[in-house]
């Protein structure tokens, strides 16, 4: 397979005093064969006419606005949804409006999918942490672990305005919908690494990532200060997305490699069963989080946690 064009998929939302940034480093990519496919979601301020303004300036079929736009959906449904409406294009990338691509990102991804072959293949990367003003960068943390399932239940790698995936991964993430609060980037990286495909981690940074306090995902802490973070918020919102991930993956589990079906009927017992079945489901190889101290609190958590209905 061939990477040709690359659909941005931009959800947008009270962003008139970042998006202009975003749109020029797109505008600025050195690979040029790319549309932004478009979707508001309920902006109260200028956004939709710093949109309307760029696609002036590069041509309205380069830049469509979705016909889902307006009602507020939330992030990750946004995104989803305009996921679900550009499946068939040839490759697709999710776009944050308050970020800054470096020139290099989508040809980047491009070469390494374009070599990938025809399975679902999503690629993702690091990137500059900076402030609110694209100052001070820091690298974000280098993931060491093996990209896949069932690791990707465990913890997320592939941050959203990174992310971009070919055909077949697209039709596959669209064709599985999402459960509640699932964050999209996440969820596309389960799905892929579920259900066959192929995970591409480039090490090297493509995004400038601005923090600042409307970030809806917060900055990337050291491995010390994440755990610290994750003890204050306790195991209650990790466990209970572990749950509705495995219970969606396990409404279509029919579609399930085998090692993968196996490895969910693990995990999906040790959620729902008593102490042996969660010791069980920690020995699936890769059933895992990236460091040691990561690793520690996910099995405190899983061996402890409260057990809840699979209807979550």
């Amino acid at each position: 397979m061939t990477a040709s064009g690359i659909t941005i998929l931009l959800s947008t939302y009270n962003g008139e005093n970042y998006l202009k940034s975003q749109l020029d480093s797109i505008r600025e990519q050195s690979f040029r064969d790319w549309m932004i496919a478009w979707r508001d979601d309920g902006s109260a301020d200028g956004t939709v006419a710093v949109v309307e303004d760029f696609a002036g300036s590069i041509g309205p079929e380069r830049c469509v606005q979705s016909p889902s736009s307006g009602p507020h959906l939330g992030a990750g449904p946004s995104f989803l949804q305009l996921l679900s409406e550009n499946r068939d294009a040839g490759c697709i990338a999710f776009a944050d409006q308050d970020d800054r691509w470096l020139p290099e990102k989508l040809q980047r991804a491009a070469d390494r999918l374009g070599a990938a072959g025809d399975l679902p293949v999503l690629y993702c990367a690091r990137q500059w942490l900076t402030d609110d003003d694209f100052s001070h960068p820091v690298l974000s943390m280098k993931y060491d672990g093996t990209p896949g399932f069932p690791a990707s239940l465990t913890q997320n790698i592939a941050t959203g305005n990174t992310i971009v995936m070919n055909q077949e991964a697209a039709r596959l993430v669209a064709s599985i919908p999402a459960p509640d609060s699932s964050p999209h980037d996440w969820w596309s990286y389960i799905v892929v690494s579920a259900f066959g495909g192929r995970v591409i981690y480039d090490s090297e940074p493509t995004v400038l990532y601005r923090q600042h306090m409307k970030n809806l995902i917060g900055s990337q802490l050291p491995t010390v200060s994440r755990a610290i973070a994750a003890l204050e918020r306790g195991p209650e919102i990790y466990m209970t997305m572990m749950r509705r991930h495995t219970e969606r993956l396990y409404e279509h589990r029919d579609r399930l490699p085998a090692p993968a079906r196996f490895d969910l009927e693990l995990i999906r017992k040790g959620l729902t069963g008593g102490f042996s079945d969660k010791l069980a489901a920690l020995r699936c190889p890769g059933f895992k989080r990236a460091t040691a101290l990561e690793r520690l609190l996910f099995r405190i958590w899983f061996l402890t946690n409260y057990t809840r209905s699979p209807s979550l």
